[in-house]
């Protein structure tokens, strides 16, 4: 059975191992964590998969935000979270622990009023929860990306239109918000 808690600091040596398991040594390369550099992961939507006492699944939110480009935007920059990374013990995938890992969280930061998440991720999984890639074409990452893997979901049911401009790694702007939502 597998039980679903909060992350905690001391999760976090026992998480590195599962990534390393999973995406190899090298992950750190990839454009997302150019998104993470500076910036803590969101400890209230942390959460981790155990079963007994072996580490199962892991996944975090980290806060960033769409510097629009468009003269014509509403919102010059919008707040969101990029999900990731997400991971599942190798052992375990296809059992749903990364589906239940997304589930709990998505809702979680739903009810915490946030309104945007983003992934680079393959669309065919993320799309069972409503993650899609409308939209997305003109959203600018600090580095190369298959723009086709590049995901958004809205929380709150708005219509972001295109996101058009860069995405940024941003600890202040999602920090007001949750200390709105409170």
């Amino acid at each position: 059975m597998i039980d679903i808690r909060r992350a905690e600091e001391t999760d976090q040596p026992a998480i590195e191992i599962l990534l390393d398991k999973a995406f190899g040594q090298n992950r750190q390369t990839k454009t997302a964590y150019r998104l993470r550099e500076g910036v803590s992961p969101l400890a209230a939507l942390g959460r981790v998969a155990f079963d007994d006492t072996n580490l199962r699944g892991a996944i975090a939110f980290w806060p960033v935000h769409v510097a629009r480009s468009s003269e014509a935007a509403h919102e010059m920059v919008i707040p969101a979270l990029l999900l990731g990374p997400l991971v599942v013990d190798p052992d375990c995938q296809g059992e749903g622990i990364g589906i239940r890992l997304m589930a709990e969280t998505l809702e979680q930061a739903k009810q915490l009023g946030h309104r945007l998440v983003i992934l680079v991720g393959d669309l065919d999984y993320y799309a069972r929860v409503g993650f899609h890639n409308d939209g997305t074409a003109k959203l600018q990452l600090p580095g190369p990306v298959n723009q086709d893997r590049v995901l958004m979901l809205s929380l709150q049911g708005e219509d972001f239109g295109d996101l058009e401009g860069n995405l940024e790694g941003d600890l202040e702007t999602v920090l007001k918000i949750e200390e709105q939502v409170r």
